[in-house]
């Protein structure tokens, strides 16, 4: 069952709200470790754990699994260009390094890999786009520990959301090392006058708790916006609310491909070609990361893991 102190409860309803830290937090107690029901899908095949043991398993017997393990600690960078409608002309060039899934409790190989990526790439900003534990529920200091370790290596700023893997006690830990975490709000990115907006929404995914009029009620009609969501599968609710852009997660590109990368099975509902990569929909510009971590098994096969540093451009 989640744990979180009296003095972070009080914070937290402060900043969003009794009702929905009340509903978050219930939800969490009532569907920890649930395979069937909850959340978008149905199916919810990272808490059943018996599975996990039998896909390492066949993996082993296959002599694929020591390798499937070193795909998954191979990073890239992947580069990317977003061409934002009313980006201020200052904020032609601006890179935003995009990390996701990274499941920091999975393998140790991974934040250790993290550290060593990123820290020779250059950004302006860093964006979370969720799921920092590989499990649904239970402890996560171990996971407070890593972010910790990884967050030195990160510039300021750093702005993330919550995944469906998250509880929402972890926030006020990841904001201890300098992470604002975004819960269906939105913040101002300024060079000298000219602005222009991050939002983020709690999990869309699991816990259904995102809230789109939240998220972009400071954001003035005529500025230029990018909308943090931990699953690619609001992507048409997105379009419609006005934002520019949308970084997305969670699909971890499939994790286990055939050649060319084609998915075995993804975990989200919307359309293939919304759930890895660059993609757009009804003029709004989306990507959505392969992820730096593992779930559910620790390998890879066709599908690396990234980083991903997305160039803002004001004109083609």
């Amino acid at each position: 069952m989640t744990q979180i102190s009296e003095s972070d409860r009080i914070a937290l309803e402060q900043r969003i709200g009794r009702v929905h830290l009340r509903q978050r937090l219930g939800i969490e107690r009532d569907n920890e470790a649930r395979v069937f029901g909850q959340g978008i899908n149905f199916f919810h095949i990272e808490n059943w754990y018996s599975v996990h043991a039998l896909i390492r398993g066949a993996l082993r017997l296959t002599g694929l699994y020591r390798r499937g393990q070193r795909n998954a600690s191979r990073l890239e960078v992947v580069q990317n260009d977003i061409v934002l409608s009313h980006l201020p002309s200052v904020f032609d060039g601006y890179r935003i390094l995009q990390i996701s899934d990274l499941h920091l409790d999975m393998n140790e190989v991974v934040p250790h890999a993290l550290s060593e990526c990123v820290r020779n790439i250059d950004y302006d900003v860093c964006v979370l786009t969720g799921d920092y534990r590989g499990k649904t529920y239970g402890n996560y200091a171990a996971v407070i520990e890593a972010m910790r370790q990884l967050r030195v290596h990160l510039k300021d700023p750093v702005f993330g959301v919550l995944g469906n893997h998250d509880t929402i006690a972890l926030v006020p830990g990841f904001e201890a090392t300098g992470i604002r975490m975004l819960l269906n709000e939105s913040i101002g990115i300024r060079r000298g006058d000219e602005v222009f907006y991050l939002a983020g929404v709690d999990d869309a995914h699991y816990f259904r708790m995102a809230s789109l009029v939240a998220a972009a009620r400071e954001i003035p009609d005529s500025s230029a916006s990018i909308l943090l969501c931990h699953t690619p599968e609001m992507y048409r609710h997105a379009a419609h609310s006005g934002f520019g852009a949308m970084l997305a997660g969670h699909t971890h590109g499939g994790q286990i491909c055939l050649p060319g990368g084609i998915p075995v099975m993804l975990n989200a509902r919307c359309p293939r070609r919304y759930c890895v990569g660059a993609w757009e929909f009804q003029g709004m510009q989306g990507y959505t990361s392969r992820g730096s971590g593992v779930s559910i098994v620790d390998v890879r096969f066709n599908c690396p893991p990234e980083v991903t540093v997305h160039t803002l451009r004001s004109h083609q």
